[in-house]
């Protein structure tokens, strides 16, 4: 059965006008529908402002949900929540939602189930790659989101696409999704509020500078050492960081927006002096902000036979120093989420079978004390 929700309102009123059929709708019953399916509706029934034969008639021919909620958890303290969705082929991917000191809210979305880049210190890149997400599991993402515990919708302004996948592996559906959330006539996202996070496919990054949508870019860097990032990201093989640096200046130039660099940092890998300087040597001639990422913790990770570890304060402390000493400008990104699995290389759903172990759908639960 054909899922509306990751269709924008011209699309609805294509697909339910003249072309439709003996019975077409007009275009403002499209926009109803189209309003109706942005508020998060979950049945056709719910749309109490359609005449009910319309109702009945559109429930037969179509689905509004391509999704199933298994999981919410809460982490205790910081709001964070993490959300586990089942697909309709037994998939599992996560979203989070994030909330800052301003009660700002922001959905982080995921692109793909589990993950084609093999990054060393993510748990979804020791999935592997299952499929590309569709539109409509993308929005429903964000709805299921905002829905919250409770009746009243949540008021989120912002989305990052930094949740399982490659985003730019996806980007004709990451395209139509972004379409329908940015719509003003539905959920109505700035731009401005979005930002799309990247392993570094350098035509990807230069595609969507040509094509849209314009939207923030974050870059997953973690190290500017070319031959320690490919034994780390082994897409810096096929994306060497000389021809990542054009495409990014490439984009810059387009669309005159700084460019966030991720660095996930690393205990004795990724915080040495001279990953200070070759990163000093990668941000020349381009607007950047770098974000450090002390690495959360999964179990069973491992680089080069060696446990990998969070730097500790002592460490961090000294390799923000020598970035000052340089004039980078960088920001120590808040730890949200690690209790529940839900922090930055964390998240993995369950992409096996479609069973789940967490508490059921609709209920927040927090995850036990640690002794």
């Amino acid at each position: 059965m054909d899922v509306l929700t990751g269709r924008t309102q011209a699309e609805l009123e294509e697909l339910l006008g003249p072309s439709s059929g003996p019975a077409p709708l007009p275009p403002y019953r499209a926009a109803q529908i189209f309003r109706w399916i942005s508020r998060g509706a979950r049945s056709f029934e719910a749309m109490t402002d359609l005449p009910r034969e319309l109702r009945a008639a559109l429930g037969e021919r179509f689905s509004l949900s391509s999704v199933e909620a298994a999981a919410r958890l809460r982490e205790p303290g910081d709001e964070t929540e993490k959300l586990t969705l089942r697909l309709r082929d037994g998939l599992g991917i996560e979203a989070v939602l994030l909330s800052d000191g301003a009660g700002r809210k922001t959905a982080c979305l995921s692109s793909q189930a589990g993950c084609p880049m093999g990054c060393v210190f993510c748990k979804t890149g020791s999935l592997g790659f299952r499929r590309n997400l569709e539109a409509a599991e993308i929005v429903e993402q964000f709805l299921r989101l905002r829905d919250g515990p409770g009746d009243a919708p949540r008021d989120i302004s912002r989305i990052v696409v930094m949740g399982m996948g490659e985003p730019l592996l996806n980007l004709g559906e990451l395209r139509q999704a972004l379409a329908v959330l940015t719509s003003p006539g539905g959920c109505g996202i700035s731009k401005r509020h979005i930002t799309i996070s990247t392993c570094g496919m350098a035509e990807g990054i230069r595609d969507l500078a040509e094509h849209g949508p314009r939207v923030g870019l974050a870059l997953s860097l973690t190290t500017a050492d070319e031959a320690l990032r490919r034994r780390l990201m082994p897409v810096s093989a096929a994306h060497p960081l000389t021809e990542l640096k054009k495409a990014l200046r490439y984009y810059q130039a387009r669309e005159g927006r700084r460019i966030t660099l991720e660095m996930v940092l690393l205990e004795g890998i990724n915080t040495r002096k001279a990953d200070a300087e070759a990163l000093e040597d990668f941000v020349r001639g381009l607007e950047t902000v770098v974000n450090l990422i002390p690495w959360n913790a999964v179990e069973g990770l491992s680089f080069e036979r060696a446990p990998l570890r969070s730097p500790g304060s002592g460490e961090l402390a000294a390799f923000t120093g020598e970035l000052a000493r340089r004039g980078i400008k960088a920001t120590m990104r808040r730890r949200k989420g690690s209790r529940i699995g839900g922090a930055c290389g964390q998240l993995a759903g369950d992409l096996g079978t479609g069973s789940y172990s967490l508490q059921s759908a609709g209920r927040i639960a927090t995850p036990p004390k640690r002794s």
